[in-house]
């Protein structure tokens, strides 16, 4: 049985991990709505995005459909954490990758990999994937830009100098809560039909705009946008769930760390009455022994 001292000891380093995980809590809670407020203005945004490129294709002639390359070369941005404490969330996400990218035909050459987050890279090293950059994860909403400059740059790097005709992007999204969802969606090639046919939806307007720039340009550009758009939403979301996974630890270890602080508080108090009965009874002996010498 532990001594009082002992009991004592415990319950101040529980009182200081207590302290420690409701701080953890509260930046999870504080973080997950910064990067859902992140989501929730990009939304208008891409959506602008997707009507701009209906505009421009909707006057250019269907290209005819090419078939696909027998060995196409493939990469893929998978989103991950550079922090523990968030369960198997890089284990869900690179294995959901690496059932995706199973199912697509590639050349001799392995699958081209660049991973936001550390934890995310280990996991997709250990599984045989090729790891040619990674990326610490933003820690914030306002530096996701500056990572997601950096993706383009490295997909710009795959199409011109090594061929890489498709490019999939994975992360974990929030769902029911606390939970996360594995997510994988296929930047490249780009569906340009899904596109044209935005047409068949309510327009938000009046009228459907026009442009004078040459249409090329324009959808170039559109498209670099969307590239954007795509990837920083994706971090957006993974870096939500990735916090709101990691709340919901930190609420089940503070739930713990109550019921044992609860446990070893009842002990503590149980130990330290038995302790002075003992010196109580201790001095009533000394006392009864003394007071009887004297008679």
């Amino acid at each position: 049985m532990s001594t009082v001292e002992e009991l004592q000891g415990q319950l101040e380093s529980l009182t200081d991990l207590q302290s420690i995980v409701r701080t953890m809590k509260a930046l999870s809670a504080a973080s997950v709505r910064q990067y859902e407020r992140a989501q929730e203005s990009l939304a208008d945004y891409y959506r602008t995005v997707e009507l701009g490129l209906h505009v421009v294709l909707r006057h250019q002639p269907e290209p005819p459909t090419r078939p696909s390359p027998d060995n196409p070369r493939a990469g893929a941005v998978v989103f991950g954490s550079d922090h523990g404490l968030c369960g198997r969330f890089n284990e869900t996400i690179v294995g959901h990758a690496g059932q995706r990218l199973g199912a697509v035909p590639s050349a001799d050459e392995p699958v081209r990999t660049v991973a936001v987050g550390v934890r995310a890279a280990e996991e997709l090293a250990e599984a045989g994937y090729w790891v040619e950059s990674e990326f610490f994860t933003p820690s914030s909403a306002e530096a996701i830009t500056a990572t997601v400059q950096q993706l383009l740059v490295t997909l710009d790097a795959w199409q011109g100098e090594a061929g890489v005709d498709h490019v999939h992007v994975f992360y974990n999204r929030q769902h029911e809560g606390a939970g996360y969802r594995p997510t994988g969606i296929q930047l490249l090639p780009v569906d340009l039909h899904r596109f044209r046919h935005l047409g068949a939806e309510p327009w938000p307007s009046r009228v459907i705009p026009t442009f004078s720039m040459p249409a090329p340009r324009l959808l170039s550009s559109l498209l670099r946008q969307y590239f954007f758009v795509t990837l920083f939403r994706g971090c957006a979301e993974s870096l939500a769930a990735e916090h709101s996974s990691r709340l919901a630890a930190m609420q089940s270890a503070e739930k713990n760390i109550d019921e044992r602080l609860e446990e070893l508080t009842g002990a503590y108090r149980r130990e330290r009455q038995g302790a002075i009965t003992a010196e109580l009874l201790d001095v009533v002996s000394g006392f009864e022994a003394l007071t009887g010498d004297r008679r």
